[in-house]
C-alpha cells in the first residue's frame, strides 16, 4: 500500500529534478520510491554484513612478516 508524504525543497531544484526525470521518461515520485527503498536497504544491507562478521570471526587474516632492512 502506497502512502502519500510531503517534501519541501526549493522551487528551482524541483523544476529541475522535473525536467531531468521528464527527460528520463520517469516521475519523481518514482524516483523517490527507488531512492527510498535503497535508502532504506542500506541499513538492512549493514546488519546482514555484521551478521556476516559475526559468523566468520574465527578466520583471522594472516599477516606477513615486516621486510627485514638491509643496513
Amino acid at each position: 500500500m502506497l502512502k502519500n508524504i510531503t517534501l519541501s525543497a526549493e522551487e528551482s531544484l524541483i523544476q529541475r529534478a522535473r525536467a531531468r526525470a521528464a527527460l528520463e521518461k520517469r516521475t519523481l515520485n518514482a524516483l523517490f520510491r527507488e531512492w527510498l527503498a535503497r535508502y532504506a536497504g542500506k541499513e538492512r544491507d549493514l546488519d546482514g554484513y555484521q551478521q556476516l562478521m559475526q559468523k566468520i570471526n574465527y578466520a583471522k587474516p594472516k599477516v606477513a612478516p615486516a621486510p627485514e632492512e638491509n643496513a
